[in-house]
């Protein structure tokens, strides 16, 4: 009984310490995107301005003006996302794609795989909305943040239980899209890999699949991910210098895309 119940725990357990690593060598990066995303809002004077003109630019911009340390706000948050939304991804998917495979064998076909990454997606990424939404804020931000605990309870106080689920339709589309195309294409690519003999099976086949993976599945998410970003982080927009209250920028998803659109054109 224990080896079964270790080895059903073992993709929870592998998918988030790899899921933590990798957060803790990419955050910078992430929230430079978080800037790009958020800047050029008519509606909220705080991010109307384009002060960045790309993600080097970014980097160099950020670092300068508000020191190295500024790029790595939200990763408290962001720790605690990954714990969760990453170890669940990573399990789910694992079982998901036993469960629905004939026979319950490990490899499943493709649409197998990929509504298993579907299912995976949209629970994890639902269970860790709060903290995404607070990572967001945080790296948005240009002022100095708060401790998770005071962040958490401001905007359960200001916004309530709705304020930390914010964006979570399109958290949960993106994580439908994201997980359906990664996990998916990394089987395949590497499954590829090995059947054609390109290398053996180490530890460069498994960089090489998730390459292809994130690749592919970045592509495939952005815009929906320019969405949830700016939805999760309106709650008050700037009159002036004055925060008030307001009816949300974006109503929802599709009216977020549309107004990204039409601005953009």
């Amino acid at each position: 009984m224990a080896a079964i119940s270790i080895g059903t725990a073992e993709p929870f357990i592998i998918g988030g310490i790899a899921s933590l690593t990798a957060e803790c060598g990419t955050f910078p990066i992430d929230t430079t995107k978080i800037r790009l995303q958020v800047q050029g809002q008519v509606y909220d004077e705080v991010h109307r301005e384009a002060r960045y003109r790309g993600m080097f630019h970014a980097f160099r911009r950020i670092t300068l003006e508000e020191g190295f340390r500024a790029l790595y706000k939200g990763i408290a948050p962001a720790l605690l996302r990954q714990a969760s939304y990453g170890t669940m991804k990573m399990g789910f998917y694992q079982s998901f794609k036993r469960l629905l495979s004939p026979h319950h064998c490990k490899e499943g076909s493709l649409p197998t795989n990929v509504v298993a990454g579907v299912l995976s997606g949209v629970i994890s990424s639902s269970v860790a909305n709060p903290t995404d939404v607070l990572k967001v804020r945080m790296q948005a931000a240009n002022a100095i943040q708060p401790r998770l605990w005071t962040a958490f309870h401001t905007v359960y106080k200001e916004e309530g239980f709705r304020g930390l689920y914010r964006g979570v339709g399109p958290t949960a589309q993106r994580a439908a899209v994201l997980v359906g195309v990664l996990m998916p294409t990394y089987d395949l690519t590497k499954k590829l890999i090995l059947n054609y003999q390109v290398m053996s099976d180490h530890i460069g086949t498994h960089v090489c699949a998730s390459f292809v993976g994130g690749l592919l599945a970045t592509v495939a998410t952005n815009p929906i991910d320019v969405v949830k970003t700016r939805m999760m982080n309106q709650r008050l927009a700037m009159d002036g210098r004055t925060l008030v209250h307001c009816d949300h920028i974006y109503k929802h998803s599709m009216n977020c895309a549309l107004t990204v659109s039409n601005i953009s054109l």
